[in-house]
């Protein structure tokens, strides 16, 4: 009977195998019997050398639990996968082939030895002058039946083997989806917490952005177009008193926590917390552009920056 697996085929199935999902050695000897329908089992001494061998090469991983080694992909496996995706079409109808042929010739051996079974009871029959029923033939229909019995318990031993194979790898995906959904879970609980936090301290940035573009912030403490809560102050576009920034343009509507509400949370509060800092620095350049910067306004935003700086870190600090 020629080979089961060419050269090198073995090690592409395996990586094949390996990226459906993760397994450990026996589950891929169970696999790979299922596979060939119960007519061919590689051995362990032929498995666990070529995981071995993937996992020096880099293309597989393993960890271990319950003190087996669980095989994964890497990405330099996946990799050398994408670059066979040919090869291994053709050996998914090689194996298709090989079960065919290993089929065939365990039916020609089982029709063969039944065939010799027979014409030697016709012989020892025939060379007998005893009934047909006699002692020799009742022993070799005992044999027969025997031989019957041990292949279907064969038989159904490599359905049962199959079948918990299946069990244990449907368990394992149902395990990695629970772990991905708590994960997920886990996820969604913090970027919740963030946008909690960012809330209660986003009307700050909210002012400040509000500074620049010329309206005045939620901390004015009078008319006039700064925060400093004196009765006169510099707006942005200029120096005068509250009744010059009312005559000169109407006044922005205070930004509270509603600012940058048009950005979708991303569910990775890491991610979303360097979106709004870009949102809100892209604020301030804009506005720095249209209506410019002087000295003395530099040194107000500078104080402004280091406030929302200081009680930004104090929000992000954990809590004791």
């Amino acid at each position: 009977m020629p080979p089961v697996f060419a050269h090198g085929r073995l090690r592409l199935y395996l990586l094949k195998l390996l990226d459906e999902a993760p397994r450990h050695g026996y589950e891929v000897i169970r696999l790979l019997e299922e596979r060939f329908q119960g007519l061919y089992a590689p051995s362990a001494g032929t498995v666990y050398p070529r995981l071995a061998k993937l996992e020096a090469e880099g293309l597989v991983t393993y960890a271990t639990e319950g003190g087996r080694k669980v095989y994964s992909i890497t990405e330099a496996g996946r990799a050398e996968l994408a670059d066979r995706g040919g090869e291994l079409a053709d050996l998914e109808l090689e194996i298709r082939d090989s079960v065919s042929e290993l089929a065939a010739e365990i039916r020609d051996d089982v029709r063969g030895a039944a065939g010799a079974l027979r014409r030697e009871m016709r012989a020892a029959a025939s060379a007998s002058a005893t009934p047909v029923e006699d002692a020799s033939w009742a022993a070799a229909k005992e044999e027969l039946r025997k031989a019957k019995q041990e292949w279907k318990e064969q038989a159904r031993r490599a359905k049962d083997e199959s079948r918990r194979a299946r069990e244990e790898a449907q368990a394992a995906r149902r395990q990695a989806k629970e772990a991905q959904e708590r994960a997920r879970e886990e996820v969604m609980r913090i970027a919740s917490q963030f946008q909690e936090q960012f809330a209660k301290s986003g009307g700050m940035l909210g002012n400040l952005a509000g500074s620049w573009l010329g309206g005045t912030g939620a901390g004015s403490g009078s008319g006039t177009g700064t925060s400093t809560g004196s009765g006169t102050g510099t707006s942005p576009g200029g120096a005068g008193t509250g009744k010059d920034t009312a005559a000169g343009a109407a006044p922005s509507a205070p930004v509270g926590p509603r600012w940058a509400e048009d950005l979708t949370p991303s569910g990775d509060p890491a991610r979303d917390l360097d979106r709004l800092l870009d949102r809100f620095r892209d604020d301030v350049r804009d506005a720095a552009r249209d209506h410019g910067v002087t000295p003395a306004k530099l040194a107000e935003v500078r104080a402004h920056l280091a406030a929302a700086a200081d009680r930004l870190a104090e929000t992000l600090r954990p809590r004791r």
